[in-house]
């Protein structure tokens, strides 16, 4: 076993020798950040698939994105151990599929809201990552996709509040279980931790880092309001709408710059209808993106985050479309010049949460805005300032500028 760590170049902790050589049928694992969950199950993903002819295995995520990190970390271990295994040409692993020499297949597809784009598959072992964050319906598919097999099902997650299927599993004596914290991880520099732990709440750093289940975190929009919010199935493009546009800019590390498009038919009746996630973050992508958004719907008012990496693109975009574009970045620009009132973050939450609770948004269904609106949570500091933050926050952000168009209306916006 050991030496299928050395030839894939990876000296194992002791926690991940245990996982690769578990023969139980099931296995949960809740991690803090960085610790090697992803690449300790992506080793025995490639070991099982080498050494078990003609088996289906399946990675599954929330959203698409999640579900190809992983299966594209399966693909390179499989690589490492037997690249002999691995065809070519016209059997060459794709982005979603690979079929080695052996008979094995590996599939990889996010589940959506309900779980109905996976149904139908025969599964020997299937994946699921960040699996506290795959809603409860997908459960209900997976139970027969694994009942002839007597399939194997591997669960390996940041932990997300004390409730929900993943949460239930580390109670279920059919699964072996592993806690494993950023702290006990001996490639984490303990000067980073201690800096991440002044940066963030008590009760951020023992979700994030320490990987714990924690009753103290609520989530800022219940699973049962956005539900009830997204009855849209498409939007319904017209000239005669007025429409706004939410954006928020990409970070570094893989983030995603989003784009949310808001039809304000009334201040009664306020519409999401176009989501979009682009990993195309550079400076031109996002400016030409807005453009083109801009040329199909002629937007009011253009809410864009003009902070950090924000403000080059703000500023193009200002002197191109003028009066369109607003810079929002939580907490520095003016909304009233009289009042010298300023937007702060939970000005912008509380806005689409109150929409929400008094029905006054209808929201396209789209699984992404789903996952980015339940990773938001709150909690109250020491100080009792509200803290809100969130793992997947990227459309959630764009969604409450986009929002905003509601309370804009009425207020003289500048910008400093």
């Amino acid at each position: 076993m050991e030496s299928y760590g050395e030839i894939a170049g990876i000296k194992l902790d002791k926690w991940q020798k245990e996982v690769i050589e578990a023969k139980n049928s099931h296995i949960a694992i809740r991690a803090g950040r960085q610790v090697g969950k992803s690449t300790v199950i992506s080793l025995k993903a490639a070991l099982y698939s080498l050494e078990n002819p003609k088996k289906n295995v399946l990675i599954i995520a929330s959203v698409d994105r999640q579900a190809q990190l992983l299966f594209e970390k399966i693909v390179e271990m499989v690589l490492l151990l037997d690249k002999s295994q691995v065809g070519k040409g016209r059997d060459k692993p794709t982005r979603h599929y690979m079929k080695l020499k052996n008979g094995t297949k590996i599939y990889c597809l996010p589940t959506g809201r309900s779980g109905y784009g996976i149904r139908g598959y025969t599964i020997d072992l299937l994946i699921a990552d960040e699996a506290a964050f795959i809603p409860e319906d997908v459960w209900v598919a997976v139970g027969p996709m694994l009942a002839t097999t007597k399939g194997s099902l591997i669960l390996l997650s940041t932990p997300y509040g004390k409730a929900g299927y993943f949460y239930d599993c580390f109670k279920d004596d059919r699964f072996r279980t592993w806690a494993v914290s950023s702290e006990e991880c001996p490639r984490i520099d303990k000067v980073f931790l201690e800096k991440e732990k002044s940066r963030m709440t008590r009760i951020q750093y023992a979700q994030e880092y320490k990987g714990e289940f924690l009753e103290e975190l609520t989530q800022m929009f219940p699973t049962e309001l956005i539900e009830r919010c997204m009855t849209i199935n498409e939007g319904m493009f017209s000239p005669k709408y007025r429409y706004y546009l939410g954006v928020d800019i990409a970070r570094f590390g893989g983030d995603e710059t989003a784009f949310v498009v808001v039809n304000m038919m009334s201040k009664e009746d306020v519409r999401i209808e176009y989501v979009e996630a682009s990993e195309k973050t550079g400076t031109n992508d996002t400016i030409e993106r807005v453009i083109d958004l801009n040329n199909k719907y002629n937007f009011r008012k253009i809410f864009i985050d003009d902070g950090g990496l924000g403000a080059p693109i703000y500023d193009i975009l200002k002197d191109r479309l003028k009066s369109k574009v607003i810079g929002i970045n939580n907490a520095s620009k003016s909304i009233d010049q009289d009042r010298k009132r300023r937007i702060l973050k939970h000005d912008l939450y509380g806005n689409l949460l109150r929409l929400m609770e008094q029905d006054q948004i209808k929201m396209l269904k789209h699984v992404d805005l789903m996952r980015s609106l339940k990773s938001i949570q709150f909690e109250y500091t020491e100080n009792e300032n509200l803290r809100i933050f969130g793992r997947y926050s990227h459309i959630a952000e764009a969604a409450i500028r986009g929002a905003w168009c509601v309370r804009s209306a009425g207020l003289r916006l500048f910008v400093n």
